[in-house]
């Protein structure tokens, strides 16, 4: 199936099919500039999936470059974002060159900041294989680096030409990292669609166990989601794009204190996010107590965190909220939250007390000790 998002003269095709890593010449082809590619992967990628990759652009007759980096959030970073555009000056590319991102979300975010800023801007394709990067980060043009200060704090906005999804590819991803994407997945059912987180509870197992059928759902619900909120609201000047960030903003204090590292995958500080959230959400009063007692339950029967303690960490509010305050949503000393009227229901605050956030943070912490 193909999901076009539509942004003007920066629109672009998804690409969603079993097999498409294997049809990726033919399927490529119109993007192949002086008949090649540049490939930029990482070392988990190479056995599994770049040969596919390397042998479907040959047999189109598309020449290829690789270049390997290696695994994990570490990866994006000031240093490897100047060894990869380094390593992309020295193949020559050129505005006209496409450079393709294969792999996860660290891969897509750092490929599609180096294309943002190469020679001004260079075009760059999307093929992601893992489930977090399938549903949620390869479509709609974030890409960014991680710095001291946080996660995502240096990048750009800048849309990719052409996303090709191949759902096999998710049939040599780690279980924990399946589940980690899986925590996108849940996102879109909390944000603004009640039956598909029905359809969670009752499928995501399937799903997490490898099911084809229930994935190809789920890819195919979560992307054209995505798609249709990208397409009303490309760099969240209205708001409505700002709902794809539940959960992040506790999530990504998490990550920070927990060092980007991968102790903590960015989905599964996601998770813990949402369900944090949700909490607080009920804490406030917004919220149906048993809207966060359901949304806790299926994250955590999922094998993903819901509480501090899961997710490792065991900071207080104070500390926590320190993170939060270099988020880069930040805007005249207030933070906007994703909170939610119910499972469903989320909505930008633009006036939460952080004081409140600090004080629930800290009761969660005792709670879950």
């Amino acid at each position: 199936m193909t999901v076009r998002v539509s942004l003007g003269d920066r629109s672009y095709d998804i690409t969603i099919e079993n097999g498409a890593l294997d049809r990726a010449g033919e399927l490529l082809a119109p993007y192949a500039a002086r008949g090649r590619f540049i490939v930029v992967t990482d070392r988990n990628i190479v056995p599994n999936q770049l040969y596919r990759l390397e042998t479907a652009l040959t047999a189109a007759g598309i020449a290829s470059a690789v270049e390997v980096l290696p695994p994990g959030e570490s990866t994006k970073s000031w240093a490897m974002l100047e060894k990869l555009t380094d390593a992309l000056l020295s193949y020559g590319v050129e505005r006209g060159d496409t450079i393709v991102a294969l792999g996860g979300g660290v891969i897509g975010d750092l490929v599609g900041f180096a294309a943002a800023i190469l020679k001004r801007g260079c075009r760059f394709v999307q093929v992601p294989t893992t489930l977090l990067a399938q549903v949620d980060s390869s479509v709609g043009g974030k890409t960014a680096i991680n710095s001291k200060a946080g996660k995502n704090l240096i990048g750009a906005f800048y849309q990719p030409a052409h996303v090709l999804i191949d759902p096999t590819t998710l049939d040599t991803l780690p279980p924990r990292e399946t589940r980690a994407g899986y925590a996108e997945v849940v996102k879109y059912g909390l944000i603004d669609d009640a039956a598909f987180f029905d359809w969670c509870e009752a499928n995501g197992p399937k799903l997490l166990a490898g099911d084809p059928e229930a994935r190809a759902v789920a890819i195919a619900k979560s992307v054209g989601a995505k798609a249709r909120i990208v397409g009303e609201d490309e760099r969240e000047t209205s708001g409505r794009r700002a709902l794809l960030n539940l959960g992040h903003t506790f999530g990504h204090a998490l990550e920070a204190e927990t060092g980007f590292s991968d102790r903590l995958l960015h989905g599964e500080a996601v998770a813990a996010g949402m369900a944090l959230a949700f909490r607080f959400s009920a804490a406030q009063g917004l919220c149906p107590a048993e809207d966060a007692r359901r949304v806790t339950a299926h994250i955590a029967a999922t094998g993903l965190p819901a509480t501090l303690q899961a997710a490792g960490v065991d900071a207080g509010g104070a500390t926590l909220v320190g993170h939060m305050q270099h988020d880069k949503k930040m805007e005249g000393g207030r933070l906007p939250f994703l909170l939610a009227r119910g499972i469903g229901e989320t909505f930008l605050d633009k006036q939460v007390d952080l004081a409140a956030v600090e004080a629930f943070l800290d009761a969660e912490r005792t709670a879950t000790a």
